[in-house]
């Protein structure tokens, strides 16, 4: 495990973290069709926090994008770097989440996050600001549809519909198993809206969350435990 510091330098106020997210979002890379769905690595990166005691766990894991068997993980643990506000999550999370992904001991291919890229209200949600620091392929696969819009898809697996801020697409809805509720889908970085459809459908075999997610989120909340017995 990884321990933390916030970096020097890192946004304080509400203010400093948006002329952050205004410099980093003209990087992203939405022309890259990013790697297809069931090759290489794939990795998912998820946090728990105890603000009580102002520690952040997070955790990568890496699969076998073909078989989902889990080929390395690591884990980070630090002080909660910034105080909770809606559509400046990822200035709480960025820290570890990037220590977690920099222990690893081999490159992690496509990462997806539990969470937001395109689909937030600056357009530059964890998934996108993840993947403009690393410069490697990201999404977001959320479980709500945030502050947007959408019909609800079709009930076989597989069915989408537009997730919309108006009229702009900025994701979509992704039904993962057949009648259950649909995962909200966004490209964050060097990754096309159907391919990251694609790869979430991939992931998800047999729960509604990809398995990147699932297990991401098991490991960190038992990093998080261990760290403040």
């Amino acid at each position: 495990m990884t321990t933390v510091r916030i970096p020097a330098g890192w946004p304080a106020t509400e203010d400093e973290a948006h002329a952050v997210q205004d410099e980093l979002r003209t990087k992203v890379v939405l022309d890259d069709p990013g790697p297809a769905p069931g090759t290489g690595r794939v990795t998912g990166v998820d946090v728990a926090y105890d603000d009580e005691r102002d520690v952040v766990a997070a955790a990568a894991v890496v699969l076998d994008a073909a078989t989902l068997e889990v080929v390395a993980e690591c884990t980070a643990v630090g002080r909660v770097s910034f105080p909770y506000v809606p559509g400046l999550l990822a200035f709480r999370e960025i820290p570890t989440v990037l220590a977690a992904l920099q222990a690893l001991p081999c490159p992690p291919g496509l990462i997806v996050c539990d969470g937001y890229g395109l689909a937030h209200p600056r357009r530059f949600g964890l998934a996108s600001h993840l993947g403009v620091l690393t410069d490697l392929p990201t999404i977001g696969v959320a479980k709500n549809p945030f502050t947007f819009t959408y019909d609800d898809p079709a009930a076989p697996r597989g069915s989408t519909s537009p997730l919309l801020a108006g009229t702009e697409e900025v994701g979509r809805a992704v039904r993962t198993r057949d009648s259950v509720k649909p995962v909200f889908v966004s490209v964050g970085h060097r990754v096309t809206l159907d391919n990251a459809c694609a790869h979430t459908l991939s992931l998800t075999p047999e729960y509604r969350l990809p398995e990147t997610t699932r297990r991401a989120d098991a490991l960190c909340r038992r990093a998080l435990k261990e760290a403040t017995a």
